[in-house]
């Protein structure tokens, strides 16, 4: 229990050498992961249509 204090300070040091980023950055950053996800979903969306309708047709 007497690590706890200094952990904590460890932990408050080390958060203080974190570089955040800006807004902007941080915004842009959001979008690109919103679009590449939205992407890479349509992608398997579409390719298990294909698979589907290949079974269909096996089937």
């Amino acid at each position: 229990m007497k690590n706890i204090p200094a952990y904590i300070d460890e932990v408050i040091t080390e958060m203080r050498k974190v570089n955040w980023p800006k807004r902007k950055e941080l915004v842009s950053n959001t979008v690109i992961t919103l679009l590449a996800s939205l992407a890479l979903a349509l992608f398997i969306f579409g390719a298990d249509r294909v698979i589907s309708s290949i079974l269909d047709l096996i089937y």
